[in-house]
């Protein structure tokens, strides 16, 4: 039986929807490989904290070993296609394992365990070692209060390392399933994750409650490879319960927002908008847990990316002279928790209003190392 013209005109659309999405992920990929060689410290050996655009020009500010350790991780995955990385990995890595002290956290415990057993599986049991991995979340502060990014990066990082060395013992199995428990604590019926554990007084109950976008594509990534890692498949439930619930919520504009209400599963706050989360963030999750289930998240994807160029400022977020994605757009009010309170009444803000809009004039490295991650395999297919 011949396709029917409905159905010809909507495979056309699809196949140039595809043809669109990978020309942008080309795009975005030769930027961010550009980008991050003006964000690296070649005498610290380590990637900045920021590059701000500044009256005298690009500056680079600080630095951070855990933007550098995502960054890494991003161009280790464009060295797995056969392209050339602009920075050399190995004496990165080498600085930021000679001394661990820097690492004092759950999260970037996590975080460092991730990035190892994506570059550097065989360090994996001297760092396990080092840091006593076993009693992290006794000893961590974030833990004992429940945060949900950083108990989603140790999830991670547990998961990525069973992954890398299924035989390696021990395997933490038990720390990890410990983990993922508290992780789902804070998990609302509609899949939405708050912020932090629930507390007793009011500011807690409100950061137990709202949780940005990280608060749900970290747990999303760190449930799907949880589930890879350890066969337990109401993890994947719950990391679908959670996309699905973002994807309705996607704005015309295809802005993943900012607060989300776990109680509801409704949006709590729309802006900023972060570039981070349409080219890097979103489709990291997605496309992992699209490919643990053989889901196709394409379409959300790629309203997602539009949006860098399609915004509510109508600006090109992308700068190729300067081969950034700039931050965000966000509106200028000190009255962010007023405007979070009054979402939790109901009251819904004017997504496509111009009134007020700002950009924040700079990129981060680990922006550009996690679109890497993401794309940098979908850009070889």
């Amino acid at each position: 039986m011949s396709s029917t013209p409905s159905r010809v005109m909507a495979d056309r659309e699809r196949l140039q929807g595809l043809e669109d999405m990978n020309r942008t992920i080309k795009r975005l990929i030769e930027l961010a490989v550009g980008g991050l060689a003006s964000m690296f410290d070649p005498e610290r050996q380590l990637f900045c904290f920021r590059l701000k655009k500044t009256e005298s020009g690009m500056v680079r500010e600080g630095v951070s070993r855990r933007y550098t350790m995502m960054t890494l991780m991003g161009l280790k995955r464009l060295e797995e296609t056969g392209a050339a990385s602009p920075i050399a990995i190995g004496p990165v890595l080498e600085g930021l394992l000679a001394n661990l002290d820097w690492v004092d956290n759950v999260g970037d415990l996590g975080v460092l365990l991730w990035f190892c057993a994506i570059v550097a599986p065989q360090r994996l049991a001297e760092v396990e070692r080092r840091l006593n991995v076993a009693s992290a979340l006794v000893h961590s502060r974030h833990a004992r209060q429940g945060h949900t990014m950083e108990l989603a990066w140790f999830l991670t990082g547990l998961s990525h390392a069973k992954l890398a060395c299924p035989e390696k013992k021990p395997d933490h199995k038990d720390l990890a399933i410990e983990t993922y428990r508290m992780l789902i604590k804070n998990q609302g019926e509609q899949g939405i994750f708050g912020h932090v554990a629930s507390n007793g007084n009011l500011a807690g109950m409100i950061r137990g409650r709202i949780g940005s976008f990280a608060d749900q594509v970290y747990p999303i990534y760190a449930m799907t490879k949880f589930s890879q890692a350890y066969g337990d498949k109401s993890a994947i439930e719950r990391a679908l319960d959670c996309t699905l619930t973002i994807c309705e919520a996607q704005g015309s504009l295809g802005q993943w927002w900012w607060h989300y209400d776990s109680a509801t599963g409704r949006v709590a706050g729309r802006l900023p908008v972060f570039s981070v989360h349409q080219h890097a963030m979103g489709p990291m999750a997605l496309l992992a847990l699209g490919e643990a289930t053989q889901s196709e998240f394409a379409p959300w994807i790629y309203r997602g990316l539009q949006w860098i160029r399609r915004n509510e400022l109508a600006l090109d977020m992308e700068d190729a002279s300067v081969k950034v994605v700039w931050r965000s757009i966000y509106r200028s009010t000190p009255r962010r928790m007023l405007q979070t309170a009054m979402a939790l009444l109901g009251q819904r803000e004017d997504e496509q209003s111009r009134h007020g809009l700002h950009v924040m004039w700079e990129c981060r490295p680990y922006e550009l190392g996690w679109l890497l991650y993401a794309f940098a395999k979908w850009n070889r297919q």
